[in-house]
């Protein structure tokens, strides 16, 4: 007999589908990789060199027992070969080539297994997970190393009150110059401040990094409005207490990408488009020329001295001689380079310490590889910002449909591939771990994953924290 009943005719309601604990894991160890990447002073200046090294291995030994498997499954989706960085991988098989002419053998073979191990982790990532989730990782590595650096500056200042050595060591500090130091007590006495990463440059390149990912979360209309600007503020307070200049300017020339890209995206014709290209590019040539001519009185504003340091005058100059021993293929990979290496130590020294890289992305590999190196890294770095410049410039269309929304997570990787750019014509980093890491990361994510949302690897993930991830009609 028929019941009368005031429920609807439909499936009863039901929890929303969870995560598996192994993907959690899995999460929790890109948190890792991108945290002892960012952070690699830190775990060498808590454990010390050998520790350091066997983080790495065992990272690594982590990756492929992950990747292995995945691969064999297929799943959670095939892997995309033909999608790899293949400009980006011929820099690293180049890299071990060159051990049959290096110049110091024992650095070529040690520094590529360290190269060879981001890369390995890179692929692993961007392929394991989602765009949303790549930004939440990266995000939640950022906050430990701004927590950590804050918490850590703060027990110098009140419980130690005195510089902090290395390995936490106890050796007598009056006689030592400050370079030595971990930590110098700057965070009381308005000096600069180093965090973690016991170096002031590394601590404010960081901390930008840090904002433009929290920037990114906070466009997504991800939970936590709040939570987010105060690490957005404690990333700005770190970064100008670190008071690094080259961090200024890749600040604003992201700032200035960032709203050329904003422009693009408002513009309705490919008219518009060429107008905008056109006046931006003629802004920057004269910006260059500026910078070229009037270069001391900018250094000096900045508080920086005309030779950028000893840069030119010393590092550059030394560089360039032995570059010019090998121009073609250059002298043997070697990134960093490592201090007790007889080629290395004494060659460069900065306060009495030996230094480890050229402070010049470009210079340092033509010394290393030469002429066919500087090729194949900008041919990876060009594809990598030609490529994010339209994942960010174009509006998502895979059909006749012309009017979807951009993503703001488009604009994360456009903006880090330009400050680490910017950043090489200083420093080294972009060519060695987080730097390559990035590098080989988003290289291959946006070649494999062009559209933010769609496809097998995007839509997978059902839940996503902070923000709805559902499929895109």
């Amino acid at each position: 007999m028929a019941q009368y009943t005031k429920h609807p005719v439909a499936a009863p309601p039901t929890a929303p589908e969870r995560e598996s604990t192994g993907h959690l894991l899995l999460r929790g160890y890109a948190i890792v990789v991108f945290f002892v990447a960012f952070a690699h002073t830190a775990i060498y200046n808590l454990v010390g060199q050998f520790g350091a090294g066997i983080v790495m291995i065992l990272l690594t030994l982590a990756a492929l027992a992950i990747g292995v498997p995945m691969l064999a499954r297929a799943q959670p989706h095939p892997f995309p070969w033909r999608r790899l960085p293949w400009s980006a991988l011929g820099y690293v098989c180049f890299a071990i080539l060159s051990v049959a002419w290096s110049q110091w053998r024992g650095a070529t073979v040690l520094t590529w297994l360290l190269l060879a191990a981001v890369t390995v982790n890179a692929l692993l990532i961007a392929h394991a997970f989602s765009w949303h989730e790549i930004v939440r990782a990266l995000a939640s590595a950022f906050k430990w190393i701004l927590g950590l650096s804050l918490a850590l500056e703060l027990w110098v200042s009140l419980a130690l009150r005195g510089p902090l050595l290395p390995n936490f060591a106890t050796l007598p500090t009056g006689d030592l110059d400050p370079h030595w130091y971990w930590v110098r007590d700057n965070l009381l006495d308005g000096g600069r401040i180093q965090g973690i990463v016991g170096n002031s440059n590394v601590l404010a390149i960081i901390c930008l990094f840090a904002i433009v990912t929290f920037g990114v979360q906070w466009a997504l209309h991800a939970r936590w409005h709040t939570t987010l600007a105060l690490w957005m503020l404690l990333a700005a307070f770190l970064m100008l207490r670190a008071s690094s200049a080259t961090t200024y300017v890749c600040a604003i020339a992201a700032a200035v990408v960032l709203a050329v890209a904003l422009l693009i995206r408002r513009t309705r014709t490919p008219g518009a488009r060429t107008r905008i290209y056109v006046t931006c590019g003629a802004s920057v040539a004269v910006v260059v020329a500026a910078v070229i001519v009037f270069h001391k009185p900018l250094f000096e504003a900045l508080g920086r001295s005309a030779d950028l340091t000893g840069r030119t005058d010393v590092i550059w100059t030394k560089v360039l001689e032995r570059a010019a021993t090998h121009p073609v293929f250059g002298n043997g990979f070697s990134s960093p380079w490592i201090p007790t290496d007889p080629s290395f130590d004494g060659w460069i020294t900065d306060h009495g310490i030996t230094v480890f890289h050229a402070h010049n992305m470009w210079l340092d590999v033509l010394m290393q590889l030469g002429v066919v190196g500087v090729l194949l890294m900008a041919a990876a770095y060009f594809g990598l910002l030609w490529r994010g410049w339209f994942f960010a410039a174009d509006r998502p269309r895979w059909d006749l449909r012309a009017d979807r929304p951009y993503s703001p997570l488009t604009l994360l990787p456009l903006l880090f591939t330009v400050i680490l750019l910017v950043q090489g014509l200083a420093e080294s980093t972009p060519i060695m771990l987080w730097g390559w890491l990035m590098l080989v990361l988003f290289s291959f994510k946006i070649k494999s994953v062009p559209l933010v949302g769609v496809g097998l690897s995007e839509q997978s993930r059902v839940t996503e924290r902070g923000q709805t991830a559902r499929r895109i009609p």
